[in-house]
């Protein structure tokens, strides 16, 4: 079974739905490419893109929070919402496919730290304080500062609800701020290793074995950005992971896919400038041979070709995400 960290689906689920007027969106998009490629957990982030902040930030968010919960409730017996530790001895026993509903970025929250208590009802469980860009709780990968006032208000406030709190795109000085002061579980759900490309959104080992002293999991994402343009193999794919495990071990790492190819094609938005994409590669690239979840099975296969076997590759795939919501989530 395959648990990945972060996929950006609900940005296609909520446009279908919401503007393009569809029904039963995720049975027909997103659920065939999970059963092909035997994901058993998806971790969903809401992301609101530039265009529609600051005006739509919460409208936008509601609506991506919807069609999350209408995946699951429109697909019973394929599917169900994970809130507690319970929820996953189905997605265990592979009953059901497991969704996580997180955010990336807390921009809905808008200058308030109570929005937390309403997005934990709705099933919020992992949350990242910022994108690329600076909001008034935090600076993201494309700044350089760190938490505002307001973001060390709303970091307790998260730790008393538990949830895990996402370091994917927080700025170097964020980074080490969160993690000496955070008191709940941390993770970085997708990136890459910076001394195998460095990029402002990969860690260094200096923060990789941060991450690994606070018991936290790093989700390698499988995208170019991370994995470096110039070589979009599998096998340099496979060199990140490897890295990453000789510097925390392997029982600290997870797939985090971060699939933008659909996006890309069906969901209409503007250009990011701070997307922190090196010129000449488009949001939509992808790694060769490696377009979407539906392809995990060769990576498994390429995994296997360089030794990656038992717990190793289990833990990888799947049992290392699983452990850490079962240790965070409430019973």
């Amino acid at each position: 079974m395959i648990a990945d960290a972060h996929t950006d689906l609900l940005m296609e689920l909520g446009h279908r739905q919401h503007r393009l007027g569809e029904s039963d969106v995720f049975a027909r998009t997103w659920l065939p490419l999970f059963e092909a490629g035997g994901v058993g957990l998806q971790i969903c982030p809401i992301f609101v893109p530039l265009e529609h902040q600051p005006e739509g930030t919460l409208r936008h968010a509601l609506g991506q929070a919807t069609s999350f919960h209408a995946a699951a409730r429109e697909n019973p017996e394929r599917v169900c919402v994970v809130r507690t530790r319970a929820d996953l001895d189905a997605v265990e026993r592979g009953e059901r496919i497991g969704l996580v509903l997180a955010l990336e970025g807390v921009e809905p929250f808008g200058y308030e730290t109570w929005g937390v208590d309403h997005f934990w009802e709705l099933g919020l469980r992992v949350a990242g304080l910022t994108w690329n860009r600076r909001n008034p709780f935090a600076d993201g990968a494309a700044e350089d500062g760190g938490l505002s006032g307001l973001g060390r208000s709303l970091l307790d406030r998260l730790a008393e609800r538990g949830i895990v709190l996402d370091l994917a795109h927080a700025s170097k000085r964020l980074f080490w701020e969160c993690i000496e002061r955070y008191e709940g579980r941390v993770t970085v759900t997708h990136a890459g290793c910076r001394a195998i490309h460095d990029h402002p959104r990969n860690l260094s080992d200096e923060q990789l074995r941060a991450l690994g002293e606070r018991d936290g999991l790093f989700g390698l994402m499988l995208h170019p950005l991370a994995i470096g343009p110039e070589q979009r193999t599998i096998e340099r794919v496979i060199d990140h992971l490897e890295h990453a495990a000789a510097v925390i071990g392997p029982e600290r790492l997870c797939l985090g896919g971060d699939w933008t190819g659909r996006l890309a094609e069906f969901v209409p938005h503007a250009p990011i400038p701070d997307a922190l994409m090196p010129p000449g590669l488009e949001e939509g690239s992808s790694i060769e041979g490696l377009a979407g979840h539906e392809d995990y099975p060769v990576l498994v296969a390429a995994l296997g070709s360089r030794g990656w076997e038992g717990e190793r590759l289990e833990g990888l795939l799947s049992g290392n995400l699983i452990r850490l919501l079962r240790e965070s989530l409430p019973n």
